[in-house]
């Protein structure tokens, strides 16, 4: 959470974009340092082969994609820009659920989202996934 607070205040100070925290735009696991980390990976894997798997530190794939899907429509009244700023699992969830696995890159099924990728959506249209090119 730290990390995306960070990069939402850094990112609203430069673009003017107001910053807030929402809740439904938590992770789906949060590792409490109590479940070793072999079982919390374990349960990550298992989470994203399962959509509907319940880990032992968190919500489902399917459960957090709704719960971000339905911020987004909450947000269509909103004036523009909006930025969302989450953790990687999460912006693997929502875009499973907007378009299914099959148009999500495999990579980011296997190995996350890449730090600082950007997700772009139109509504609940997904554009881009995990563009990295402002990076370069």
């Amino acid at each position: 959470m730290r990390r995306a607070r960070e990069t939402a205040w850094y990112a609203g100070s430069r673009t003017g974009v107001r910053v807030r925290e929402e809740a439904r735009l938590r992770e789906r696991m949060n590792r409490d340092g109590v479940q070793p980390m072999e079982d919390f990976l374990a349960d990550r894997a298992a989470s994203v082969k399962d959509r509907d798997f319940v880990p032992a530190a968190g919500g489902s794939s399917r459960d957090t994609a709704e719960r971000i899907r339905a911020r987004l429509v909450d947000l269509a009244d909103e004036p523009r820009p909006v930025a969302l700023v989450t953790h990687g699992g999460v912006t693997v969830d929502l875009p499973r659920a907007l378009i299914g696995d099959d148009a999500v890159p495999v990579e980011l099924m296997r190995h996350g989202v890449p730090s600082c990728a950007i997700t772009t959506l139109d509504g609940l249209s997904v554009a881009d996934v995990a563009s990295v090119g402002h990076l370069a």
